[in-house]
């Protein structure tokens, strides 16, 4: 029979919230950075990904921005967190999060990075069995006209894995502020791409934020959106109409501070009724992986095995992938799962 642990292990797993350079290893992060010359705040990997918050981490994330030149550089992680993601968390289907505006500062352009990433990709798909998307992500601290061209150089070079807009980083100002982008949002459903953005998650957010991405962006899905909570009337609509919530708990604990446990934001989010699926946001640079966040993380939330294969099914309903692409991967989920189930200890189920 299966124990908790191993059942949460080996669950089938999608992943909607992960920020493609944060699946790059600590040993290939020092290497390239010692390549092209990038300084990073330690080259210890014991220490390299210690951040006090937020802001801390934005700077290594940017770091791993700039050791990254080439097709072949981006095919190789790109692969390589694949293969690592499999094997720690039953991972099935993945989207990721990719920022060109990020990529071009250092003479990247938009084809070759693509290019790159999604080469490694279909090798990984080939060999490991697991789909993939792209969403192109918009940094928030550019102007609302760069956002609207960046989905415009999206829409003139059109690849069939990239299927979404989103949003992360915060703005110049440090805040989240949504609605800055309603133009580039707006072009994006018009052209037919699914859209999400970063809300609800920092310390200096609020309900607001979801509402705005809500009512002013139209989004398919939320990225974090915890704050959610504080608004009783507001959770209580996102639970009647079932909004997707790309929720990711060990990265909460780094950039919003907070425990995991009973009271966490997310937790109530689950408890609540909402729909929420569970990713890393970055896995490798927030030391965990899928597995972790389902054996540890949501454990610690208070999370049984119900409600967790509830949360994997979620993902596949939420993911961005043709119809056809979730019909299959629904289709697997309920196989595996009736397996895992049938093993899963009594005492645990």
């Amino acid at each position: 029979m299966l124990s908790l642990d191993d059942y949460l292990r080996l669950l089938p797993k999608t992943e909607l919230h992960c920020h493609f350079v944060s699946t790059m290893s600590a040993g290939m992060l020092i290497a390239q950075a010692e390549r092209h010359g990038v300084p990073l705040a330690t080259t210890d990997p014991a220490a390299l990904f210690d951040y006090r918050d937020l802001a801390d981490f934005l700077v290594a994330f940017e770091a791993a921005h700039q050791v990254l030149r080439t097709p072949d550089e981006l095919a190789a992680v790109a692969y390589d967190g694949v293969r690592a993601a499999a094997a720690a968390g039953a991972l099935r289907y993945r989207e990721y999060f990719v920022n060109p505006q990020s990529f071009a500062e250092v003479g990247l352009g938009y084809r070759p990075l693509m290019d790159g990433v999604i080469e490694g990709l279909r090798r990984a798909e080939a060999d490991f069995g697991v789909g993939f998307s792209v969403i192109v992500a918009i940094r928030k601290d550019v102007t609302p006209q760069q956002a609207v061209e960046l989905v415009r150089l999206v829409a003139d070079e059109p690849y069939p894995e990239v299927v979404g807009i989103g949003a992360d980083y915060l703005t110049a100002e440090g805040t989240e502020d949504p609605a800055r982008f309603a133009d580039a949002y707006a072009l994006a459903k018009r052209l037919g791409y699914a859209t999400t953005i970063h809300a609800g998650e920092t310390p200096n957010a609020g309900p607001e934020d979801v509402r705005a991405a809500l009512d002013v962006l139209h989004v398919d899905r939320i990225d974090h959106g915890y704050r959610v909570v504080d608004d009783p009337d507001l959770l209580a609509r996102v639970v009647d109409e079932q909004v997707p919530f790309d929720a990711t708990p060990i990265s909460t604990t780094i950039c919003s501070g907070w425990e995991l446990g009973p009271d966490h934001r997310l937790a109530r989010l689950i408890a609540s009724g909402a729909n929420v699926n569970i990713s890393t946001d970055d896995a490798v640079f927030f030391r965990t992986d899928l597995g972790r966040e389902y054996r540890e993380r949501l454990v610690a939330l208070g999370v049984d095995a119900a409600t967790a294969r509830r949360l994997a099914l979620s993902g596949v309903e939420a993911a961005f992938c043709s119809p056809d692409a979730k019909a299959a991967l629904r289709a697997r989920f309920q196989g595996e799962l009736l397996a895992l189930d049938a093993a899963l200890e009594p005492s645990t189920a």
